[in-house]
Formats: C-alpha cells, structure tokens, sequence
C-alpha cells in the first residue's frame, strides 16, 4: 500500500495526535490508520521558517509542521485566504477584498509548502492536499520534479463561473488546478461549477463528487453517554418541558445565524402558542475575531439578541440563549440527543456535518426534527428535513411550527430515512472513495 501524505494548512495540535481528534483529523482518521501515513502543514506558530520541516512519529503515522513568516501568513491566511476566496466561494462577493500583495503571500506560502515537503516524498507516494488555502500547492509540487499522484479536496462550496470570474487573476488559480490527478467536491452542483471553469481553460482534468460524513455509531454513543450524564442534566433542568431548539455553529457569515434569529422571532410572532414554549439555544464561538466582517456580525447578532429577547421575554422564560464560547464536541453531542429541533439554516456549505452529526444523535424511538437550509451540501442528501431557503424568515418560522406539531410517526419515518443516509455515506467511506480514484489514477500511469 502507497505511503499516504495528507496537506492541509493546520496539523492535529500535539495534545490531539494520539487519538486524532477535532475536524478533518476525526474524518482522516480510519484512512490514516491502516497505513504509513504523513501530515504536513502549519506549526501555528509565526516564525522564519526553519529547514528542513520538523517531523515527530506516532506510530505508523509522522507529522511534519513548519512556521510561517508574520507577514507572509497575514496575507496568505487572513488576507486572500479568508478576505478574497472564503466569501467568493460562499457567494459573497459583496464581503470580499482583494489585494495583490495578499494574493503575492498566499502564492510565497504555498511555494515555502511545497519546498519544505518535497523532500519528505519518495516515489510512489500518495499526496491528498485539502482546501482553498492550498490550491497551488500541487503545481508546486509538479515544479520540483514529484511526479506521483496527488489529490485535491475543496471542502467548501464551489459557485457558479460567473461568481469566480470576478476573482481578479482568478484564470492562474484554476490553472494550478491542472496539477491534480483527481478533484473532488461535496456535491454534484459544485462538480458542474467546477467543470465549467475548468473547461473555460482548457483542462481536461474533471471534478467527482465525494461527499463527506461522520462516524455515525461513534457520535450516537457519544450522543447517549452525554445526555445520561452531568451536562446534560443541567440542560434539561434548565428547560423544563420545553422543546428545545438547538443551533451550532462557528460565528461565520456563512452559516446564516441572523436570518435563523429572525426565523425564530417570527415564530413567535406568528405562532403564539409556543410562546414559554420553546427556547433556542444558539452554539456559536467566536472565529477569525481579528477580521473586521466577523466583528460586525458579533455585534449584530448581539443587537439581535437583546432585541428578540427583550420583545419576547417573560419573567420566567428567556426564549434565546445564545453561546460565543466553546463547549467541548461530547457535550453538544448530548444537547444534539436532547433537542427537538435542529437548526441548521447556512445561507451555502460545502456540506455541513452538524446536520448529519443531529440525525445521529437522536433517539430512534423519539427523534426530533431537522430543519435545514437548502443550501447546505447536506440538503441533497437528507430528504427527511424540512428544507428552507434562510433568506425568508417567515419560511423559517412555518419550518419551525410544522416541526414543532409534526406527529411522532411523521418524525420517526424522516429520521429513519436520514440515518439510513447518513450511515451510507461516512467519514470512512468518503475517505475510502476519494483515495480509491488516486489509486486509480496511479495505476494507470504506472
């Protein structure tokens, strides 16, 4: 079996090697383990990079970390990273700022990437490099002479050309692109997006469609250990017999999290009975604090609170409880078991696991409902929510009242049919697929 090397701009800090923890490191984690394995990518820390990469091994699995320059990482992460592509590929172009310096940074990074990991590959290997941060590192690869396969997985959206084409130079990117032996996507949309731009410069590499899920069996118990337990308790005391009603989310414009305040505000305008009813409990800890489009959602989400809550508020029931620190992955997996209602309203996602993450935890014998915004990648897979469009908070609301009153017979049959999905297409199995293609692609140019 080839030695696999997975890219991405951040490795598992030290503390969650062991056992993998957190994000792309659980999805990684059964590829990872039947294999010698590499993962390189950013130490965190901001420094003169050092060489060669500093490498550490657990097992049968190595890290290899470097430093970035200050400036070089401001431009690359949180000037074109995360001010040009983040919104540009979420649809947001009214949000993006480009700077040709910012883009000179995220080009000199991915160039110090590629220097630092060339020779830590042998032949034969197999490279799989993750998300828009990294888009030329595999024509940087290909500039030093590795000619092994190398993948590349986009784990956000991919919008329509006549989006990307606002992307100032945005023809040099694609054409990186052309380095990659395979492509993949979340969604067939994103696959047809990304054809046509790749078609628009005559590449004849094509995008597959691999979408991401969870470990389903290992959340539900995780789920059921953490809703018998302490934390879960205290929820569930604190809302009596309430349904609770339950979003989680990184503080991101992406994610929708005003439009789903305001769904919920119109549900209790319009559908008074369930007023001192149901509470919303909104998980958002706070991102990319230092950018200034976060800081202004921070404070219209704060302004959006305080209103909601000191319009509909009564001596005993606050009907919005919302959270900007971080609650740790087991405890919202039990509030995940206790809720009625998954919130999951992203304005675009490449996916969104949390969807996914909310099916598994529920009770099979007393489910809850889940209610998800058509533009998450996950809203083509799981045709037991209720699907809306966040931009209509009225829509939201009749979501909300049609969940609230939906007969249990009703919820167990949606359920059913999205945990059927959600055990179908798992982390493993995307992991699985995604690296079957690479291994396609080097046997036929062995």
């Amino acid at each position: 079996m080839s030695r696999l090397i997975i890219v991405s701009n951040r490795v598992p800090p030290p503390r969650e090697r062991a056992n993998l923890a957190g994000g792309l490191a659980v999805a990684l984690r059964e590829a990872l383990a039947g294999r010698d394995a590499l993962w390189f990518g950013w130490s965190g820390s901001n420094h003169a990079p050092e060489a060669p990469a500093r490498v550490t091994r657990i097992g049968r699995l190595g890290f290899a970390t470097i430093d970035l320059p200050p400036v070089d990482f401001a431009g690359y992460y949180r000037g074109f990273s995360n001010g040009m592509l983040w919104p540009l590929l979420h649809h947001r172009m009214g949000l993006a700022e480009f700077r040709r310096e910012d883009l000179a940074a995220y080009r000199r990074v991915n160039e110090t990437f590629a220097a630092a990991l060339t020779p830590l590959l042998r032949p034969g290997d197999l490279v799989w490099v993750h998300d828009y941060h990294l888009i030329p590192l595999g024509a940087g690869l290909r500039r030093r002479g590795f000619a092994g396969r190398i993948g590349f997985f986009l784990h956000v959206p991919f919008p329509p050309r006549a989006i990307f084409g606002a992307l100032p130079q945005g023809e040099g990117l694609v054409a990186d692109l052309g380095a990659y032996d395979v492509i993949g996507v979340q969604t067939r949309e994103d696959v047809a997006n990304l054809d046509e731009v790749l078609a628009a410069v005559g590449l004849t590499v094509r995008a597959g469609c691999y979408p991401i899920g969870i470990d389903p069996e290992a959340f539900a118990a995780e789920a059921r250990a953490a809703a018998a337990g302490p934390e879960g308790e205290r929820l569930r005391s604190s809302l009596g017999d309430r349904a609770l009603i339950l979003g989680v989310d990184r503080l991101d414009y992406s994610k929708g999290i005003p439009h789903r305040f305001r769904g919920f505000a119109q549900l209790l305008k319009r559908f008074p009975e369930h007023r001192n009813r149901v509470t919303l409990l909104q998980v958002a800890p706070v991102s990319r604090g230092d950018v200034a489009q976060y800081r202004a959602l921070r404070r219209e989400l704060d302004e959006l609170v305080g209103r909601i809550n000191g319009e509909h508020a009564e001596f005993d029931w606050v009907p919005l409880r919302y959270l900007t620190q971080t609650v740790p992955r087991a405890t919202l997996a039990g509030f995940q078991r206790i809720a009625s209602i998954g919130l999951v309203t992203p304005l675009r996602d490449g996916m969104n696991l949390v969807a996914k993450e909310f099916v598994a935890a529920q009770d099979p014998d007393h489910p809850g409902a889940l209610v998800l915004s058509r533009f998450a990648g996950a809203a083509a897979a799981l045709d037991g929510a209720i699907l809306v469009n966040p931009h209509d908070p009225d829509e939201t609301a009749e979501a909300l009242h049609i969940a609230l009153t939906m007969p249990e017979a009703e919820r167990r049959a949606r359920w059913e049919r999205m945990w059927q999905e959600v055990r179908r297409h798992t982390a493993a199995s995307w992991a699985r697929s995604f690296l079957a293609s690479l291994d396609v692609a080097a046997a036929r140019a062995a």
